[in-house]
């Protein structure tokens, strides 16, 4: 949703803050706030006026005319306030149909004033601009202000100025008080603009000698524009509407829809009521809504809500576990009902989203049972029938009773089921494998030959396309009729590669001689080549930086698909409308600023441009073009008989429900021949009309069907078009939404758009007048198949329409990834690992997820312990990894890996190669006698050699100890280092039988020398084998194992290299120069035979 109102409160605090006007504005930041927590004490201390002025009081909670129903005690000192408090605070109250808890009062000061100093004003956006609506006598008895109020249209990309307000506005206001007046309107009204309202109202306007006055204030912000008006914003609240309390679980799922690229909404109606629903889809969740209420549901509706995009599995999972938890909290006598449906998906796998909602019935199976729950789950898209699968499995290994059904049952047909209106099947149709496109069995590289030679809907006279007509000169230029064709070319804005495969994988099947997409424009990257499909002959399509050189090398594009953010869309279109090649942009973005959007109208206005969207997976033509994701997979494009033209063009806001329309068409009459989703924002880019006024001027097309919606006011539109004989070919319509008459407080649907501002705006009032009109408009949506059906055969009867021969059409190799994701394939992977995985929510160190490593406060050595030993390790073997790290951190400069790495940085090299330097001296010599001295100790120690024997065997066999002897530490001067550990490992290790040897070694070899000590290399390798021996996670082999393959030498790596990153960075900082060696350090001598 993008228009949400605030409370007065937050209204007000945006106006005093930020309004600029020479207007005095009086009573700035002077209310306070009442709710059951108030503790009036402090509420004085805060606000030591409440204790010198009248005041006023009311509830500010989004209720309307509020003089009119007693909530404004006026006059009053602060004890009074608290007086008439006491009879309303946290009291029930009704307010039209809605009941609700009055908990939140704002206080404010009380201004005297006669009854002629009151005006009232209110600014609101349309499509063509914003209202300035005034009128002079203002007050609880302003009645009608829309047809009393004075109205000045500004202009989108217009300013406001003193004198047209003046001019237009006040003309019965006293000339004294005019001035004031227009310079109050025009600040509020730049106020309005720069801070993205949609609505602003103020009833009373009160002006005295003192200033301006606001005494009451509604409006709404425009919640899109977060990103651009945050610092002044600040953060928000939006107030739920009077008589639906706000509820905690409502406030999570706001939070995920926030930080997610998908959309996630959540409304509870009723939450003691038995029918539960999660819906795929803004458009498909209002339609399920409508047939629960039309089905006599309404009062046992629980919750509306969406979730679409292609959520996560995680994302899907806690949107299910939260209604499954919201539904399991209270027993209903006849048991509960969950709906979980959903339209043809066009994009979002639905084996994936399904997973999400089966670990959460998993989760919740005992509950699930106990309140009697029974499922029925109906949707279709990529990958559906493997989400199908699994979701009827869970029923069976949980005894939880869930229906399930595909794509050949009607969307909305298992609300009858749930409800007992119609019966369950016993073995629902079995729909065809998503796996049903493969290669193309003849073998050739070519393009295959069109499956219909010539469709009775095609354009018989060979002209494919009406380009925009040239205007005179300063006039708009007239649009296209006919938006594309066999030979339409597009630029993909945006590295949407899976939509681009689609896109040519549906041009390769509708046998166009050359792809769809010309190029993809991509800021991020230089200009490169993309490598794509065509059938499985693999092409280049070029990815340019900018969008100048895209345009100059293919003139012959005029098709714009743009994938842009919603905070990058704005610039990318401005940018494309000045390239007078581009006939048509598709903006996909959801969640643009209104105001925004108005502007990309208006120039496409000017400019002849048809723009499609934003919010929309855009529009489709059988046989010719596709828009990005729209119609699904090819799957889907095959089974809806997309690839070849029908006789039937649609035009829908939602892009689910487009997908949707295109399986019911498909399987009602001969297939579509046009269809286009304009998007669910209040202001789309292009309107109903002018896509049906298109279908009217199209040969192809013998009929239409057009799936309105809630809100605005387009749709009588095609009434006047079809009244005054504008439009002649026959009309199927049904407005979706017909179930916001029946709450009692107002529901903001999955739309931006969806929500009905005047009684003319409702989906009831719209679909009566389109009956009236002549249009055919089923009884529900549950006809709508019906009724395009019975359309349909009368055309055919009548010989307007002449079914073609259908043809089967052309095969197309499927993708790989796509073919291993539906299990078709197997292939050996290139690496197999077992220690971290990645792949899901979290990120997961052998079978740990990271938020339990940190929870378990496990630390460096235990997660080292994950990764190297794939075991979870005791504390005190953590602790000792740690140690060891510690100890073997460095050892001076001095030493040959340190040496090494100061030398490369002063070289002037970075941190890595000099770092890579240094650890390329550990070896045998240097550092890596971890591994050496465990083997050798090891091996001695297990084959039962005395350690004098081990010491006289490795003399004669002239071979050094391992881990034995130091340059500079003896027996008299010992390595504290060694001794820290010594310590710490005879008081927390089971059992140092192999450290007991090498110390016994020790006594041997300090005997003879006092500096053959046991090292702090010995000393880490001989003690590692007697941890992983005896800590119990390790059988022997498998601690054999890890001291043969060099996990101890590791130990000395990584803790190393935390030295030499330190001398890098010591050199870095001092700023040392590049090092030479000195010529006194060296020996030069002659070659041995010259010497001589």
């Amino acid at each position: 949703m993008s228009a949400k109102a605030i409370s007065e409160q937050t209204g007000k605090e945006f106006l005093y803050k930020y309004i600029c006007t020479s207007a005095a504005v009086q009573n700035r930041f002077r209310y306070a706030q009442v709710t059951p927590e108030t503790d009036f004490a402090r509420l004085v201390q805060d606000h030591p006026w409440l204790l010198t002025e009248r005041l006023v009081v009311k509830p500010d909670q989004l209720i309307k005319r509020r003089g009119k129903l007693g909530l404004v005690g006026v006059n009053l000192d602060l004890n009074g306030v608290r007086e008439w408090l006491k009879s309303r605070l946290m009291m029930e109250t009704t307010v039209g149909k809605a009941k609700g808890i009055l908990k939140n009062f704002l206080i404010e000061p009380f201004v005297a004033h006669k009854q002629e100093e009151e005006f009232y004003m209110c600014i609101y956006a349309t499509r063509e601009g914003d209202y300035v609506l005034f009128h002079h006598e203002g007050g609880v008895d302003v009645g009608d202000v829309d047809a009393k109020a004075r109205k000045l249209l500004i202009g989108v990309d217009e300013k406001i100025s003193e004198d047209s307000v003046t001019k237009e506005l006040l003309t019965h206001v006293p000339n004294d008080k005019r001035k004031v007046l227009a310079s109050f309107i025009v600040g509020l009204f730049n106020l309005y603009e720069d801070l993205f309202f949609t609505y602003l109202e103020i009833n009373p306007l009160v002006l005295t000698k003192d200033g301006v006055y606001v005494l009451d204030m509604a409006a709404k912000i425009d919640a899109t524009a977060d990103y651009i008006c945050k610092a002044k914003w600040g953060d928000v609240e939006f107030p739920p509407p009077f008589g639906r309390e706000a509820y905690p679980e409502e406030a999570y799922i706001a939070d995920l829809d926030a930080k997610s690229g998908a959309s996630l909404k959540l409304t509870l109606l009723n939450p003691r009521g038995r029918i539960w629903t999660m819906v795929a889809g803004g458009g498909a969740s209002v339609v399920y809504s409508d047939t629960i209420c039309d089905l006599g549901g309404v009062d046992e509706l629980a919750n509306y809500g969406e979730y679409s995009g292609a959520p996560s599995e995680q994302q899907t999972y806690d949107y299910a576990k939260t209604i499954l938890s919201l539904m399991t909290r209270e027993k209903h006598p006849d048991g509960k009902v969950l709906i979980i449906g959903g339209s043809i998906a066009n994009f979002t796998n639905v084996a994936a989203t399904f997973k999400g909602i089966v670990r959460a019935i998993r989760d919740y199976q005992v509950p699930l049972k106990e309140h009697e729950v029974t499922i029925f789950v109906r949707r279709g898209g990529p990958n559906y029938q493997e989400g199908l699968r699994v979701m009827g499995e869970v029923g069976k290994t949980t005894g939880i009773p869930i229906h399930v059904f595909g794509t050949e049952t009607h969307m909305t047909a298992i609300v009858g089921m749930a409800l007992g209106h119609r019966p369950i099947p016993n073995q629902p149709p079995v729909a065809a494998h998503t796996a049903n496109f493969l290669l193309n069995s003849s073998g050739s590289t070519s393009t295959p030959a069109s499956s219909r030679t010539a469709s009775f809907s095609e354009n018989r006279n060979g002209v494919e396309s009406s380009p925009a007509k040239k205007a005179k000169s300063g006039a708009p230029i007239a649009k296209a009729t006919t938006l594309f064709s066999k030979h339409t070319k597009s630029i993909v804005w945006g590295m949407q590669t899976r939509a681009v495969q689609g896109m040519l994988d549906f041009d390769y099947v509708c046998s166009r001689n050359e792809p769809s997409v010309a190029a993809m424009v991509y800021p991020f990257t230089g200009d490169h080549k993309q490598k794509f499909y065509w059938g499985h002959k693999e092409i280049l399509i070029p990815v340019y930086k900018n969008m100048g050189d895209a345009m100059k090398k293919h003139p012959d594009v005029d098709v714009l698909i743009s994938f842009a953010s919603l905070r990058s869309a704005f610039d990318s279109t401005m940018e494309t409308m000045q390239y007078p090649q581009i006939h048509t942009i598709a903006i996909i973005a959801e969640g643009i600023p209104e105001a925004h959007t108005r502007k990309i109208i208006k120039a496409a206005d000017e400019k002849g441009v048809t723009i499609i969207g934003p919010a929309t997976v855009g529009g489709i033509k059988p046989g010719c073009f596709k828009i990005g994701n729209t119609g699904g997979m090819l799957d889907n494009i095959l089974a809806s008989k997309l690839y070849r033209p029908g006789s039937v063009a649609y035009v829908s806001r939602s892009g689910g429900m487009s997908n949707e329309l295109n399986n019911i068409i498909s399987r009602t009459t001969d297939g579509v021949f046009e269809g286009v989703a304009i998007g669910g924002d209040r202001y789309p880019g292009s309107v109903f009309t002018d896509h049906v006024l298109r279908y009217q001027d199209t040969p192809g097309v013998k009929m239409i069907v057009v799936l309105g919606e809630i809100g605005g006011t387009e749709e009588y539109k095609i009434c006047q078009a079809i009244k005054q004989g504008r439009i002649t070919k026959p009309v199927v319509c049904w407005c979706i939404g017909t179930c916001a008459t029946m709450f009692s407080s107002e529901v903001q649907f999955g739309h931006a758009g969806a929500c009905a501002n005047q009684a003319s705006e409702t989906a009831v009032a719209k679909n009566n007048a389109l009956k009236e009109a002549g249009a055919f408009v089923p009884k529900g949506f549950d006809e709508l198949g019906e009724i395009i059906k019975s359309v349909y055969d009368d055309l055919v009867a009548k010989g307007v329409i002449l079914p073609a021969e259908e043809m089967p059409p052309p095969t197309v190799p499927m993708d790989y990834s796509w073919a291993r994701e539906l299990g078709l394939i197997r292939k050996p992977a290139s690496f197999m690992t077992s220690i971290c995985d990645e792949r899901g929510q979290e990120l997961i160190y052998a079978g740990m997820p990271i938020t339990e490593v940190f929870k378990a406060e496990i630390g460096l050595g235990g997660t080292l312990g994950l990764l190297w030993f794939q075991r979870r390790l005791p504390r005190y073997a953590c602790q000792f990894i740690e140690m060891c790290l510690m100890v073997t951190a460095d050892h001076g400069p001095a030493v040959s890996g340190a040496h090494n790495t100061i030398v490369c940085a002063r070289a002037g090299k970075d941190l890595i190669s000099s770092l890579t330097s240094g650890l390329l001296t550990i070896g045998d010599r240097f550092g890596g006698a971890l591994d050496a001295a465990a083997k050798q100790f090891s091996k001695a120690f297990d084959s039962g050699m005395l350690p004098m024997e081990f010491v006289n065997k490795m003399k004669k066999d002239g071979k050094l100890i391992m881990g034995i002897g130091h340059r500079v530490k003896s027996i008299n001067n010992p390595d504290m280092r060694v001794q820290i550990l010594k310590d710490f490992v005879k008081q927390h290790f089971p059992s140092t039988q192999l450290l007991d040897y090498a110390l016994d070694v020790e006594k041997i070899t300090t005997s003879k020398k006092p500096n053959l000590i046991l090292n702090v290399d010995g000393f880490i390798g001989v003690a590692f084998v007697d941890l992983l021996r005896t800590c119990g996670g390790f059988t022997r082999d498998e601690a054999d194992e890890f001291v043969e393959i060099g996990a101890l030498n590791g130990i000395f790596v990584l803790g190393r290299s935390m030295g030499f990153i330190g001398h890098y960075l010591d050199q870095k900082r001092l700023r040392q120069g590049l090092y030479r060696h000195p010529w006194d350090d060296i020996s030069y001598v002659l070659p041995e035979h010259m010497s001589m």
